[in-house]
């Protein structure tokens, strides 16, 4: 009986989890295997092992491509080539079943960092003294003072923010454990949000950030950003926003690339070019008004 693609793709699930994988990514990499076996059920084929092949593979991608964001599907992609790899080491598949496939070319588009009429207007729309809005104005400031992933963000203990010091320990891709430092403001924030909440029904989670169901979720802090954005008028707001206007701020301020790498928590200096992509064409721009020839003569 040919296994069924489901049954392996929560198997590895398991092995990814043993690995010690973000639990995004997990969620990640089975979406594309369910999306793919969901793919083959539209087009009536048994979503089993015998079906992986190079050609539905394909397929599939190109589906994908005329339906979806390039980002999309390279995601897809990538979830779909990692499966297949733990496929051919653990011996269920003799080749890999993409191989010879092309990753779909991404071309990248710039993100629009926040100005500062943009985060005036958010912060004012957490102005108040209730729960949700202490909490909401220390999402925003621990986001744009510290550029925190989402999940990053969402992981912070109460325990781990010093206030004192300006710090606070965040625990990033790969298990990789790093500080990252804030403001007066956002110091100031915290220390209102913390004692709104030792009154809170879930006061004792570990959790620092949490909602009325217990602590926040990454989807649970997009959906407040969807709301704060409402409020404010800024279209399109998310939390991967924020991080682009930290690392276009940090840039265009004059730090240096190797610390932004550091407080980032990246490892590869792609992502560094990528996040102050906005930050370098405003340098260059200022550097050609300065040194434009053409008004010295």
């Amino acid at each position: 009986m040919a296994a069924e693609l489901q049954a392996l793709a929560a198997s590895f699930a398991r092995h990814l989890r043993a690995e010690g994988k973000a639990a995004r990514t997990i969620v990640l990499y089975g979406q594309s295997v369910r999306f793919f076996a969901d793919w083959l059920a539209v087009n009536g084929q048994p979503a089993t092992l015998e079906q992986l092949t190079r050609r539905n593979l394909t397929d599939w991608l190109a589906d994908l491509q005329a339906e979806r964001s390039p980002g999309t599907v390279k995601t897809r992609y990538r979830g779909m080539s990692r499966f297949c790899r733990w496929l051919v080491d653990e011996d269920e598949v003799e080749v890999h079943p993409m191989k010879g496939i092309s990753p779909p070319t991404l071309r990248p588009t710039p993100v629009p960092v926040l100005t500062d009429d943009e985060l005036a207007a958010l912060l004012a729309a957490c102005k108040g003294k209730t729960f949700e809005n202490r909490r909401d104005e220390v999402l925003i400031r621990l986001l744009l003072d510290c550029g925190l992933r989402v999940s990053e963000l969402c992981g912070i203990e109460a325990e781990q923010v010093d206030l004192d010091g300006g710090m606070v320990i965040v625990t990033g891709k790969g298990s990789k454990v790093r500080p990252v430092y804030f403001g007066a403001r956002t110091t100031q924030a915290l220390d209102r949000y913390l004692r709104i909440r030792s009154g809170h029904r879930w006061a004792s989670s570990p959790t620092l950030l949490l909602s009325q169901r217990g602590p926040l979720t990454p989807d649970g802090v997009r959906e407040r950003m969807k709301v704060l954005g409402a409020r404010a008028g800024v279209d399109d707001l998310h939390p991967h926003r924020f991080r682009h206007t930290f690392a276009h701020d940090f840039l265009k301020s004059g730090g240096q690339e190797r610390d932004l790498k550091r407080l980032a928590g990246w490892t590869s200096d792609v992502m560094l070019e990528r996040y102050g992509a906005s930050a370098a064409d405003e340098r260059a721009r200022a550097a050609a008004k300065r040194l434009s020839r053409g008004d010295r003569v």
